[in-house]
């Protein structure tokens, strides 16, 4: 068996136009395909980084909340690799984002944090 690669990871919304926006306008993520699903009474939001499919966004009718904190077994965080940790943190902190110190990963010496989404999804900027 070979994996090529990770095709897309999902999350699940509790706001969906709230982290449509996030996603897309703050993170800056590019919309590829926008679909309502009735039969389901959810969207589903393809999206790409660089011009490659890497999120799907999905919205349904009162979904549970996600435990975060304790740490909860599962999906841990997200991680986008950045070329400086620094220039962006502080340009997500000028969208307005409360972002945790710059720590640096004791393994590789390389700079990373941590920031939320709108629902408390743990999101990690990691340096190049």
């Amino acid at each position: 068996m070979h994996f090529n690669k990770i095709h897309h990871i999902a999350i699940i919304c509790s706001d969906y136009k709230t982290s449509k926006h996030f996603y897309s306008e703050i993170l800056g993520l590019d919309i590829m395909k926008e679909t309502y699903r009735k039969e389901r009474q959810s969207y589903k939001l393809d999206l790409a980084l660089n011009g490659e499919y890497v999120l799907e966004l999905f919205s349904f009718p009162d979904p549970p909340p996600r435990t975060s904190r304790p740490e909860a077994a599962g999906l841990r965080h997200l991680a986008f690799e950045v070329e400086n940790v620094e220039i962006t943190k502080k340009e997500l902190e000028q969208k307005g984002l409360v972002i945790e110190d710059i720590r640096i990963d004791e393994a590789t010496l390389k700079k990373f944090t941590f920031f939320e989404d709108p629902d408390g999804l743990p999101l990690e900027i990691y340096e190049k």
